[in-house]
């Protein structure tokens, strides 16, 4: 199991605003919303785009290119064009710190 490490600073993540961050090389979409904050993996399984360039609504990242949206608890899309879910990481909050592992949940 990967070690957790700081992503970010929670002061530094906007409610519903995806922010990008490169872990061990890793592209990750770091997204607070509903209370909780999500690490999902940056790129889309359908086209090689950013997740963090679109929009957060009830709980899902929608990719701008072809508007598939991923569920950010389980990375499963939830629309077509894109059939393949993307990895979703662990993640901790230590004071102001969000900690994130590679180590992916589904």
């Amino acid at each position: 199991m990967s070690a957790f490490v700081r992503a970010c600073g929670l002061s530094e993540l906007e409610e519903d605003t995806p922010k990008r961050v490169e872990l061990d090389g890793t592209p990750v979409s770091l997204v607070k919303t509903e209370g909780e904050v999500f690490a999902i993996h940056d790129i889309c399984s359908h086209a090689n785009v950013s997740l963090s360039e679109g929009e957060v609504e009830d709980c899902q990242i929608e990719c701008w290119l072809h508007g598939s949206s991923f569920d950010l608890r389980t990375g499963k899309p939830s629309g077509l064009p894109a059939t393949r879910p993307v990895p979703v990481y662990p993640v901790k909050i230590e004071g102001d710190d969000v900690l994130v592992s590679l180590n992916q949940e589904s």
